[in-house]
């Protein structure tokens, strides 16, 4: 069994940037956010030792969802600049790590991810028996879980990671992977501004999907007239708000990109080059757990250790 991690860069950056406070280095540069992202990628390698990987970016402008429903993601205020910024180191993290990129304008990093993962599972090469792990802090791309995708996402820190398979999913959340855009098209999701369907919650979302299955299903005469009358009441104020969400919730899995297993092959990255970067951001806490570097290049840790300041980094109180 061969595996294939594709990671969400950019629901990695944004979760690390909201889950750890304000770290700086002595020069006052703040790196909480690549902090976060370089430990998970770095949690990636030692717990999924994959054999292959890929990683999927947001681009800036518009998506065909936002053609859909002009409000998709209106809630969201502009970004950081502190979170700009680090979005450029994350990016270093990356390219010092050798992994392979994919962006595309108009599509979210999820849908790259998404057709990338099915693409996979359609690959033909003989004896190769292939298991995808997706690499995330968005409970999105959790709708493409199924026996051969698995999730990697963090719960509510980001030391504290899960992974989600068909049945640790549906213990957790109640309804099965393929059942989140349903969920979402009656729960909506705040997050992208999703409507759903007013008045209806994520209880009664859960408890709607558990006993019908679908919005299809929910929505045919027979199965609403079950229902209490202010319920009934509700989704039909809501009917077109909901088939429009759960289109906004799924995922386009048809992206104009194309999976090349061989070129996603984890290669030998130049210790040396993440050392330096690693110093420059003053990761120290994360030195030790570099791939080889006890063995291939320990006067570098040696040396890395020497020129720390004496004081606590920020990064060490993280750990703490």
């Amino acid at each position: 069994m061969k595996r294939l991690v594709l990671i969400d860069g950019n629901a990695l950056l944004h979760r690390a940037y909201h889950a750890l406070p304000p770290m700086t280095t002595s020069s006052g540069e703040l790196v909480n956010a690549t902090f976060g992202f370089t430990s998970m990628i770095l949690k990636a390698l030692e717990d999924l030792k994959p054999d292959y990987w890929a990683i999927a970016w947001d681009e800036k402008g518009p998506t065909f969802r936002h053609q859909q429903y002009t409000q998709y993601k209106a809630t969201r205020g502009p970004t950081d600049e502190a979170l700009t910024n680090q979005r450029i180191r994350v990016f270093e993290i990356s390219k010092a790590f050798n992994i392979p990129e994919f962006s595309l304008s108009g599509f979210d990093a999820d849908d790259l991810i998404g057709t990338l993962a099915i693409q996979a599972q359609k690959l033909k090469i003989e004896n190769l028996k292939l298991e995808i792990v997706i690499v995330t802090g968005d409970r999105d791309i959790m709708q493409l879980i199924n026996k051969n995708v698995k999730v990697f996402m963090p719960k509510k820190t980001l030391t504290d990671v899960g992974l989600y398979g068909e049945e640790e999913y549906a213990a957790r959340f109640g309804f099965s992977p393929r059942q989140l855009t349903d969920y979402k098209a009656l729960a909506g999701d705040a997050s992208d501004n999703i409507p759903g369907v007013s008045g209806i919650g994520e209880a009664s979302a859960t408890k709607l999907i558990q006993k019908f299955g679908t919005i299809e299903e929910i929505y045919k005469p027979k199965n609403l007239a079950t229902l209490p009358e202010r319920m009934q009441k509700l989704l039909a104020e809501g009917a077109e708000s909901a088939v429009m969400s759960k289109k906004l919730a799924t995922l386009d899995l048809k992206a104009p990109i194309k999976l090349d297993l061989k070129a996603c092959v984890v290669h030998d990255f130049e210790t040396v080059k993440v050392t330096e970067l690693f110093q420059e951001l003053e990761f120290r806490s994360l030195m030790s757990r570099i791939p080889g570097i006890d063995n291939r290049h320990p006067e570098l840790d040696s040396g890395f250790q020497e020129e720390m300041p004496k004081q606590v980094r920020h990064d060490d109180q993280s750990k703490q």
